[in-house]
């Protein structure tokens, strides 16, 4: 596990990044460079998405991240698809004291149909390991509980991937999660974004409601955009 350097101001917020699975930190850069640009300290973790289930990544991350807690400042997490599950799983254990908000692109918190279908193949399981393999509707039903820290969901409506946005997923989706499968239960806000799954962290409309919602608590009131 790597941590991407970064800023760290002793009176800002933090911001702990964490992407999805085969993603590494690199896929939220852009995101990480707006969110320091509007005052934000933040901790872009690189961590072995497809090693380990996903109890044993957020133990991964965890000294990292608590060095980074040490700052004393209000901490948030902002996290794609199957990071938001390893944030958490995360929060669930080692619940950091000045815990602030949560925002989650693309998570699938009731599990993917995509994985569903795919699970169990050798394909699939040798690539994404066995994270990859609670990825399933059946294995998110079973860890359901409703969160009880402010989360912000960002689902995206388009979809890149024409056999499992039409033929797989629930509509609307984003190729890989449906929307209706990104909600989670006691979140506090929701919004959809016209962005594909792995767009979504580049949105600039999922950026600025992003910040929005680290900044006051919910989302701006706009159309789906």
């Amino acid at each position: 596990m790597r941590e991407a350097p970064n800023s760290v101001g002793a009176r800002c917020p933090g911001v702990v990044l964490l992407h999805g699975i085969a993603r590494t930190s690199a896929s939220l850069k852009g995101l990480e460079r707006l969110l320091q640009a509007s005052g934000f300290a933040t901790l872009n973790i690189d961590y072995a998405s497809r090693t380990k289930p996903i109890a044993a990544l957020a133990d991964d991350i965890h000294p990292a991240i608590a060095r980074f807690a040490e700052r004393g400042a209000p901490l948030h997490f902002v996290a794609h698809s199957m990071g938001g599950l390893v944030t958490r799983a995360y929060i669930a254990k080692y619940r950091p004291g000045r815990l602030a908000r949560v925002v989650m692109l693309g998570t699938p918190n009731g599990g993917s149909e995509v994985a569903d279908l795919l699970s169990g193949s050798w394909p699939y399981d040798s690539f994404y390991g066995p994270a990859g393999c609670e990825l399933t509707t059946a294995s998110r039903s079973n860890a359901a509980t409703a969160v009880d820290y402010p989360v912000g969901v960002i689902a995206g409506n388009r979809f890149i991937d024409p056999i499992a946005g039409l033929f797989v997923l629930p509509k609307p989706n984003d190729g890989r999660v449906s929307v209706q499968s990104a909600m989670l239960a006691g979140m506090t806000d929701h919004i959809v974004v016209k962005a594909s799954h792995t767009g979504l962290p580049r949105h600039v409309v999922a950026i600025e409601q992003t910040i929005a919602f680290l900044r006051d608590g919910h989302f701006r009131a706009v159309s789906a955009t």
